[in-house]
């Protein structure tokens, strides 16, 4: 099963992918998120960086509820996240060879065309 490290290395073997600054991990490319730790939020509590919970970019609403009807114990999602194209992943749930599916097809979801098909602007 899949760890921070794994989402790190993984998601580092991206081309054009920087980790920005963050309590836990948070990758992009082009300036656009594609993963990075779940910022839990209890009320009336500080928020909490789960680096065992990644949240993960997936491109559209019919996506995110495939995946949380198809998986609901490697996917979740919150009120939060209601409307936007995000899921929670259990990366204690995960095998690595789907993470590094997920994290690869999140990253081309986000990244300028030119990086995905390695063709100049």
């Amino acid at each position: 099963m899949a760890d921070a490290s794994d989402v790190r290395r993984l998601a580092l073997a991206l081309p054009y992918a920087v980790e920005i600054d963050s309590d836990g991990f948070d990758f992009r490319v082009a300036d656009k998120g594609f993963i990075w730790s779940y910022p839990e939020r209890r009320p009336g509590k500080p928020r909490v960086i789960r680096t065992d919970i990644a949240v993960l970019y997936v491109g559209d609403e019919a996506e995110k509820q495939a995946l949380l009807l198809g998986e609901p114990t490697l996917f979740f999602t919150t009120p939060a996240y209601d409307g936007l194209p995000l899921v929670m992943v259990r990366l204690a749930a995960v095998a690595v060879e789907r993470l590094d599916e997920l994290i690869t097809d999140a990253w081309r979801m986000r990244a300028p065309d030119h990086l995905v098909t390695g063709r100049l602007p």
